[in-house]
């Protein structure tokens, strides 16, 4: 893959899943991203239990999402020598990326005063939940509820007859979202320093991403003045041929057929029924609205008749836009994915091979060979010594606990 970002330095002073994948899809293109951790505790990531998974194999997925392809360092911020090697490292940084709280930046002296005082071109890029401004901005977040919760995103997905709002349909679903944006974020930020030489502030915020995601329903309830966008039902949709069906081994296929009078021949044509194509109750995407009710009914009987096998092979001789309803485990199966290099086989020492999801944007049609996150100051020495630093530097810092 062209390595768009080979060359970019970026130091990564940033925990938990938003902000550190923002350095995994930087990494993914191509730049260098050192991550520094405290040398004792480390990323809260490294041990997270997700979903009831432990670490198998030495391996903790959430850690390898986020963290794969950086260096690592172990820096204790708050000591002045551990201070003082981070500075080092902002000299010859091109990004700065981080995620702590105001409060703390400050504190550690690591707020935008004192990195860009020690290198002015340089990208600060800070990721928080709620936005740098305003009384919440020294407010912690996660995504289950700055990303997911506030901007109604949980809300709108819960059904009428739901007794709880729905949660995520998965962990860090809002972290990636937003680091992606925020990698984004810095990709422009470093195009407006090779035009102007300037570096920049570059802000991104779980809260402002969740509210992209769902503006059409944000600007939509402003015009209707409802609490939400209307959510019909299957027995009550505004095209029958943009829902989802059951099949007979209870697997689920979605229609999307936008243009239903353009594909509905074809599509009576493929699964089994020309008949339909001409029936008066079926014949026009009015006649389908107006039997709204029957139509489903008609389609539920008709895919309820056959496995998902058959569908898959019947609707894929029309040109009607649809898709199976997949479960997260076939997707490294997928052959269209493979087939785009949407993965990257990473092994590990105990054997474990793992299909990583590569950052979703490619340059010339190549995808990113990925590699494993590191072990907690992995590369300390190394990068010691890259800064200058003589082995006798090296163990009084180390003997000083400021690095490890």
């Amino acid at each position: 893959m062209t390595k768009v970002m080979e060359g970019v330095c970026v130091l990564e002073v940033a925990m938990w899943g938003f902000v550190p994948s923002a350095g995994a899809v930087l990494a993914d293109w191509g730049a260098e991203v050192l991550k520094v951790e405290h040398p004792v505790y480390g990323d809260p990531m490294r041990g997270l239990t997700t979903a009831g998974l432990q670490s198998q194999g030495g391996v903790t997925f959430m850690w390898e999402i986020t963290n794969r392809g950086k260096r690592d360092i172990g820096i204790d911020l708050s000591t002045p020598a551990g201070h003082e090697v981070l500075m080092k490292l902002v000299e010859r940084s091109d990004v700065f990326l981080t995620n702590f709280l105001p409060s703390a930046r400050v504190k550690l002296g690591i707020d935008v005063a004192d990195v860009m005082g020690r290198n002015p071109g340089i990208i600060y890029a800070r990721g928080s939940g709620q936005g740098p401004k305003g009384e919440e901005a020294d407010k912690g977040g996660f995504d289950a509820i700055s990303y997911w919760f506030r901007t109604g995103t949980g809300a709108a997905v819960t059904p009428g007859e739901g007794d709880w709002p729905l949660r995520m349909p998965g962990p860090a679903y809002g972290d990636v979202q937003a680091g992606m944006m925020l990698a984004g974020g810095v990709g422009a930020a470093l195009a407006y320093k090779a035009r102007t030489g300037k570096g920049t502030v570059v802000d991104g915020s779980l809260l402002a991403a969740g509210m992209w995601a769902m503006q059409p329903a944000i600007v939509g309830t402003q015009l209707s003045g409802l609490p939400d966008l209307p959510h019909r039902t299957r027995s009550d949709p505004n095209n029958p041929l943009a829902t989802i069906y059951r099949t007979a081994d209870g697997r689920y296929v979605a229609l999307s057929i936008l243009q239903a009078d353009r594909y509905w021949p074809d599509f009576c044509r493929a699964i089994g029924h020309p008949e339909l194509r001409d029936d008066p109750r079926f014949a026009s995407h009015q006649a389908r609205v107006a039997n709204g009710e029957l139509t489903i009914k008609t389609l539920d009987g008709i895919f309820g008749s056959e496995p998902l096998s058959v569908w898959q092979q019947r609707l894929a001789t029309q040109e009607g836009q649809w898709d199976v309803v997949k479960l997260p485990s076939e997707l490294s199966a997928d052959d269209q994915a493979k087939a785009n290099g949407y993965f990257s086989r990473v092994s590990y020492p105990a054997g474990v091979e793992l299909d990583l999801v590569t950052a979703p944007v490619q340059f010339d049609e190549e995808s990113p060979q990925l590699s494993q996150a590191p072990e907690l100051g992995a590369d300390t020495e190394e990068v010691l010594l890259e800064l200058g630093y003589e082995w006798d530097d090296i163990i009084t810092l180390k003997d000083s606990h400021a690095v490890s």
